[in-house]
């Protein structure tokens, strides 16, 4: 690609990494005429992309065989559109975002994985718009369940959601696909949930030192292998929907850790579809409302 190209107004240049190399050397060898002071400037202005979403500024990064690398205009550089295929840009304010998740990505980095979570691509969203601010995390959702999730910009935000959740939370909604036909239409599961070594959540009908966890059902539809629920948390705690549904004898559809024993949708059956809530500064009443998977459809 020649430096006229790169500069192009509307124009973009996708590669694929062959072989392991830094972000210098690889732009150096595909961009005829270009210095190496020519390929800082680039990533100066935020044109280079990563794999579709993270703006690389450093010459000295990495690359990896199987990486795709493009090179923006300045012009379509400097007009931001939030794009992943993993997350869903619902809404946006100065103080506040609301996204939807699909099921299999992280909210938020462990010890093995920092930059494929939902917090990471947030964060170089607000960066490559040159925000001087920052992503926080109000709460979480498992890897493998979809759905609805609100992130503060501010830390007042999300202190001010933390610590008022019960409050300001108006409804928290999940729909799931269980395995089996339910026995009753409706119901609430009361149960104190406790963690293993193994970070496993175990369910006791009985005060054990765990937390308390209440979670309500309603049965939608049902057939003779499954029923399609939905689920309210009066609490939020780890894994509770998944364990819960275990303790009745219900386990999510895809569950292996929880014991589901089918996976004809091949992921958890398990998505965060409403949230209704008061907005941290403006005090107005937000709502939000996913329609149910087709996935989830097709089973029951």
């Amino acid at each position: 690609m020649t430096k006229n190209e790169a500069n192009g107004s509307t124009k973009q240049f996708s590669m694929k990494v062959s072989e392991e190399s830094t972000v210098m050397d690889f732009l150096s060898s595909k961009l005829s005429g270009y210095s190496r002071t020519a390929v800082k400037s680039l990533l100066s202005h935020r044109q280079v992309l990563l794999n579709g979403e993270l703006v690389l500024t450093r010459h000295d990064d990495m690359l990896h065989p199987g990486d795709r690398v493009v090179v923006r205009s300045a012009k379509a550089a400097s007009k931001i559109v939030f794009e992943h295929p993993m997350i869903k840009l619902l809404y946006e304010d100065d103080v506040i975002v609301v996204i939807e998740k699909r099921a299999g990505f992280l909210s938020v980095g462990t010890d093995r994985e920092k930059e494929k979570t939902v917090y990471h691509v947030l964060n170089q969203y607000m960066k490559a718009q040159k925000r001087q601010g920052r992503i926080y995390v109000v709460h979480r959702l498992d890897r493998d369940t979809s759905g609805l999730m609100l992130f503060a910009k501010t830390e007042e935000a999300q202190q001010t959601l933390q610590k008022n959740w019960n409050d300001m939370v108006i409804e928290r909604s999940y729909i799931a696909v269980v395995e089996g036909a339910m026995e009753t239409p409706s119901g609430e599961i009361r149960s104190y949930l406790t963690e293993d070594k193994q970070m496993r959540m175990h369910s006791s009908p009985t005060d054990n030192g765990g937390q308390l966890a209440v979670t309500r059902y309603e049965c939608q539809r049902v057939n003779k292998n499954y029923s399609l629920l939905r689920l309210q948390l009066e609490t939020g705690r780890k894994n509770q929907i998944r364990v819960h549904m275990q303790s009745i004898g219900h386990p999510v559809s895809g569950d292996k850790k929880y014991g589901g024993q089918t996976s004809p949708a091949k992921r958890l059956c398990l998505h965060a579809a409403t949230l209704k809530f008061v907005h941290p500064v403006t005090r107005k009443p937000m709502s939000f409302v996913l329609p149910v998977p087709a996935s989830f459809s097709k089973l029951v």
